[in-house]
């Protein structure tokens, strides 16, 4: 059943609907198959009145992308400004990148798991971006622990290495849920309990 029509002046509002939905749809039937008509009608608009929000379906996905990465910036920036050793900064930033994955799976599908249809489309420019100086402020606190003389590893490649440890557990977890995982909790605790005692010394 389509939505009912929001009144005039609710257009904020519509608008985040319309990202929701199409964040949905992008993922259920893959960026290809989605149509703007399948997300006008997912939140109860025609076609045309849905252009009055965008342009065409490439500016819905760019903008979904954008969100996700503003609210992933918004998250470590509070991490990187709170008062405590890199290491302990370094660990906050890392899981606060998983809890944002788990939190919100079909936008990190988007702007992680992208498609060659979605990089063309956008998905790849956001990331270039904001997802590249996302990734330069958490190398910097990697740096900050190598400055202290705690680091085991070249700085790039164990951020690399952190990095693609939380981005394994997410991924998998998102897209195998019908694995037997253990708890979640203590699989990711356990995971990084494991590589920050590798890659930072005590």
């Amino acid at each position: 059943m389509r939505s009912t029509r929001k009144p005039k002046g609710e257009g904020h509002a519509r608008r985040a609907e319309i990202l929701a939905a199409a964040e949905r749809i992008f993922v259920e039937v893959g960026y290809e198959g989605a149509t703007i008509r399948k997300i006008a009608d997912e939140v109860g608009l025609s076609s045309t009145a849905l252009y009055m929000h965008f342009s065409e379906k490439s500016e819905i996905l760019h903008e979904i992308c954008r969100g996700a990465f503003q609210t992933l910036k918004e998250a470590n920036a509070a991490v990187i400004t709170a008062d405590a050793a890199p290491e302990v900064r370094l660990r906050r930033l890392i899981e606060a990148y998983v809890d944002f994955g788990f939190a919100n799976p079909n936008a990190y599908r988007l702007i992680y798991l992208t498609r060659p249809a979605e990089a063309r489309e956008g998905a790849e420019t956001v990331a270039q971006g904001l997802g590249a100086e996302l990734y330069r402020s958490f190398e910097a606190v990697v740096a900050a622990v190598d400055a202290e003389g705690r680091l085991n590893g070249d700085v790039r490649a164990v951020a690399q290495a952190l990095w693609a440890g939380a981005h394994g557990i997410v991924s998998l977890m998102i897209t195998k849920p019908y694995f037997d995982w253990v708890d979640r909790e203590l699989l990711v605790s356990t995971q990084f309990d494991a590589l920050f005692q590798g890659f930072v010394r005590r």
